[in-house]
Formats: structure tokens, C-alpha cells, sequence
């Protein structure tokens, strides 16, 4: 039996998140390997962050979602699927996760560009020329596809549009603890994918 697999701490987590036991990764094991503490606050971090007083369970699962799938991680990506359908979650809002990452993805570079290159007035005065239905009337509601957004712009460091989508979100009602809660649960998460 290997290493991760007598690890009791992240076998449990791996149950809560509804991940196979089987599977591995480089990082876990040499975590594992020394029964490392960090294990146990990822766990703890993870868990804490999922279960936030501001956020129901199916919007947690929704932004644990957007950023498993801008991490490109498979095993995250069907667990936290998984765990937001069994919160009510409806494929069209699944599907809709996944377009405003990809929208996201789009945004944030050709923004983080505009940035990087403030001062020149083509790039800021040219429109983008770019569609964009998907933020326009999103099944999962304006507030939560806004918030999606900021989310993934933060773990994709892209300041203006961080900057865009926290002005929206709290034009919309949101409060500073929900924001807030939802960039930590970001942060845990991809901190998660480079674990797992």
C-alpha cells in the first residue's frame, strides 16, 4: 500500500470530495512521504472554505468548479461537478461554469495586455470586438456569474478585470464578506489543484 493511501487525513478528504482513493500526484506523495502538516491545512482550508456562511453549498461547488476547470484539473473538475449537482445544481449551470472560465480566459488576457501597455491609446481606444453573450442573462443569475468572474480573473492576475468584476458584483448587492470568501475559497482552490 503506498504512502497516500495510509494517509489518513487526505483519504477522508478524498471521500468528502467524492475522489477516488486510487488516485495520486508527484505533490501528494511527497507530502504524504513525510506526513506532512500541510496536508492537514489544505484539508482544513479546503473544508472551511466550502462550507463559508456566505455562500450556499451549490455556489461554493459552482466557484470550486470554475477554478478546477481554469486549472485544467481533471479529477477536481468531475468531483466538484458531482458535488454541485447533488446540491441542485442543473447541467445548464454546469455548462455555464465552464463558458464563463473560458470567457474569463479570453478576457483576461487580452485586459492584462491593455494593461501592460497603458498609455497607448490604440489598444485602450479599439473595442474588443470580441462576443460575449454568455454574461448577458446567465442561468446561474447576473450576481453569481459575476462573482465566478472575478474569482477566476484573481487566480489569473488580471487587475482590470478584478478590478471591473468586484465594481459589478457589489453594484449588484453583494457584500464584502461574500466577495471576500469568494476569492479565499479561489486561492484554497488552487492551491488544491497544485496538490492534487
Amino acid at each position: 500500500m503506498s504512502t497516500l493511501a495510509n494517509n489518513e487525513s487526505i483519504m477522508g478528504f478524498f471521500l468528502d470530495l467524492g475522489i477516488d482513493a486510487g488516485i495520486s500526484s508527484p505533490s501528494l506523495n511527497a507530502l504524504a512521504a513525510t506526513n506532512n502538516k500541510y496536508l492537514r491545512d489544505l484539508k482544513l482550508n479546503v473544508s472551511t472554505m466550502l462550507g463559508s456562511k456566505n455562500l450556499s453549498k451549490k455556489e461554493a461547488y459552482l466557484i470550486a468548479l470554475s477554478i478546477a476547470a481554469n486549472e485544467k484539473n481533471e479529477t477536481l473538475i468531475g468531483a466538484f461537478e458531482r458535488l454541485a449537482v447533488r446540491e441542485g445544481a442543473i447541467a445548464e449551470e454546469i455548462a455555464e461554469t465552464h463558458a464563463c472560465v473560458s470567457i474569463m480566459n479570453v478576457n483576461n488576457v487580452l485586459y492584462r495586455f491593455r494593461h501592460y501597455m497603458a498609455g497607448n491609446e490604440y489598444y485602450e481606444k479599439t473595442p474588443a470586438g470580441l462576443r460575449m453573450s454568455v454574461m448577458m442573462g446567465p442561468v446561474v443569475g447576473k450576481e453569481m456569474f459575476e462573482l465566478m468572474s472575478l474569482a477566476v480573473s484573481a487566480v489569473n492576475g488580471c487587475e482590470r478585470c478584478v478590478t471591473s468584476h468586484e465594481n459589478s458584483v457589489k453594484a449588484l448587492g453583494t457584500s464584502e464578506p461574500r466577495i471576500y470568501d469568494s476569492i479565499r475559497l479561489a486561492a484554497v482552490i488552487k492551491g488544491l489543484c497544485t496538490a492534487i
